[in-house]
């Protein structure tokens, strides 16, 4: 019956600053191709957004804006944090864009030219890395992307 829990304090838990900004989940990795698919989810949805499609059919599953905010929020935090993966490499801006580059790539191939030349792909790449990239973390993708539809 009350509208939050600020009155329910826990005087028994101490959280230190360096816990609040610890990415890392006990007994979990960060892997290229986990990396990868946040890449290609998250553009692929934006694409679809921008075109006026709130749900979209990713993987054989229905995905829709907290899957890509999601997708961004964990690259943003690997790259702001410098998280290693599995396999050695540290997560980088740069890493982002390759692997942006190759999935790219594997969706115009996908989707051929004629749609290709219809699609958002190139903007929804834009707007991905700018709220995936950025310095400091952007609250929402779609006012993001808002900017290049309208």
């Amino acid at each position: 019956d009350r509208p939050n829990q600020l009155g329910r304090q826990r005087p028994e838990v101490s959280v230190t600053a360096g816990q609040l900004t610890d990415v890392r989940v006990p007994g979990g990795t960060i892997t290229e191709n986990g990396l990868r698919m946040n890449v290609s989810v998250g553009i692929q949805y934006i694409e679809s957004w921008m075109r006026g499609t709130g749900a979209a059919a990713i993987n054989n599953l229905m995905e829709d804006v907290a899957t890509a905010e999601i997708s961004r929020s964990q690259v943003w935090q690997w790259v702001k944090h410098s998280s290693r993966m599995s396999e050695g490499p540290t997560v980088s801006a740069d890493l982002v864009r390759e692997l942006a580059d190759d999935e790219m790539t594997k969706l115009r191939e996908h989707y051929g030219e004629e749609v290709w030349a219809k699609s958002r792909f190139v903007e929804a790449r834009k707007v991905f890395e700018e709220v995936a990239l950025s310095r400091e973390f952007r609250p929402f993708l779609t006012q993001v992307a808002l900017k290049h539809i309208n």
